[in-house]
């Protein structure tokens, strides 16, 4: 709802679709800024309080968001509410990836995955739809804004309830060597790298989220409930996918996973081109759903392929490149509209995002070989797990 809100308020206040990118810059910079040190903190600090204080923070940040729309403050300031989000952010990001596996064992970590995923997918396809239709009704962006941080407020009390069991850890002071380690496992592990680059670039170069306040209104002519329904509809295709492999698990997951960026990739080109409000919905419903593939095997990879230890620093690693890819992909896409036009934007990442995944899918084998995720198995080489642990200790 909140991201619906925004993109919609922010386009009508400037008209500038680099307005749109500016949101993915300023969402971007804490992430960078603190990916390193957040890792370190979710892999000494009791994980759940984490979690928690990020929430917080998340639910104040759009509380500013609603007091600057109903104020009409300056732009300005709801850049700086998102800049406080991406702080947030930067924490609860690996915090997440990280805590689940403690929840779970590892024989259901795929299903559990792809349900905690396909859930919060469930959410993104009410949300939108319905902050659509109140900016429709009500034209008060602010009342979307109190409502996202009342479901901030909402997970915050369910964490505080969650029944986990903390591993004691040992507090260590914040040395270079401990907050370069979960790069240094990411670089040494193939299949984390391969996957992480192919989630990075694809959605990079193929994201076409940060322009559909431009496409509702200037291309599609459907206005905010159109707008609202477009941002629903890559998480109505995630929803069916995730129902899907939550009962028939992926056989073949590096396979599947390339021809799954590479038809997100087509269907991105499609939707570019389109001016059909309907083609264009099936083609973001299908985008959506090929998404959702790349969600699942990305976030089963990862934490099974990294020990307990690290996983709030490969964790911070992973939140990081799916944060560049997610909020810079909108900056690149705002820059490319300006330049040319919003349509060249889309259709020249949506053919970038097919040439990535040829690149890696040449550059690690390892990828297309990958058979079931449960089978799968750490893959560096003993003394970089070993310099990696002296750098955890």
């Amino acid at each position: 709802m909140q991201g619906t809100a925004v993109g919609w308020e922010l386009y009508e206040r400037t008209h500038s679709a680099l307005a749109l990118g500016y949101i993915g810059l300023v969402s971007v910079i804490p992430l960078l800024a603190l990916v390193l040190p957040a890792g370190h903190v979710v892999d000494t600090v009791d994980r759940r309080w984490v979690l928690i204080c990020a929430q917080a923070t998340m639910a104040s940040a759009s509380i500013g968001l609603a007091a600057v729309s109903w104020l009409h403050a300056p732009v300005l300031a709801i850049y700086a509410c998102f800049l406080v989000m991406g702080a947030a952010r930067a924490f609860q990001q690996p915090v997440r990836n990280a805590i689940l596996p403690s929840l779970v064992s590892s024989e259901v970590l795929p299903n559990a995955v792809t349900w905690n995923s396909g859930g919060w997918q469930l959410a993104a396809v009410i949300g939108p739809a319905i902050g659509g239709l109140m900016i429709g009704a009500f034209r008060l962006p602010a009342l979307v804004y109190l409502c996202g941080a009342t479901g901030a407020l909402v997970f915050l009390t369910c964490a505080v309830l969650l029944h986990y069991r903390p591993v004691d850890r040992e507090k260590r002071a914040i040395t270079f060597d401990s907050l370069v380690a979960g790069a240094r496992y990411v670089l040494h592990t193939k299949l984390i790298l391969a996957t992480i680059t192919l989630d990075l670039f694809a959605v990079l170069l193929g994201g076409a989220t940060s322009l559909m306040p431009v496409y509702a209104k200037d291309i599609l002519h459907v206005g905010p409930e159109g707008l609202g329904w477009m941002d629903a509809a890559p998480s109505v295709g995630a929803v069916i996918v995730a129902v899907v492999l939550a009962r028939v698990p992926l056989k073949k997951a590096g396979p599947t996973l390339l021809w799954a960026v590479f038809g997100f990739g087509a269907a991105t080109l499609v939707f570019g081109l389109s001016r059909s409000f309907l083609l264009s919905l099936g083609m973001l419903v299908l985008l959506g759903g090929l998404d959702m593939v790349s969600v699942v095997v990305r976030g089963t990879l990862v934490p099974l392929l990294t020990p307990d230890h690290m996983r709030g620093r490969v964790g911070a690693i992973n939140s990081l490149f799916i944060g560049t890819s997610n909020q810079l992909g909108g900056f690149e896409s705002g820059v490319v509209a300006r330049l040319f036009t919003p349509v060249v934007s889309v259709v020249s990442g949506a053919i970038g995002t097919m040439v990535v995944v040829a690149a890696v899918a040449w550059k690690w084998p390892e990828l297309r070989r990958l058979g079931p995720l449960t089978t799968a198995a750490p893959s560096e080489p003993a003394p970089v797990v070993s310099a990696a642990r002296a750098a955890a200790n």
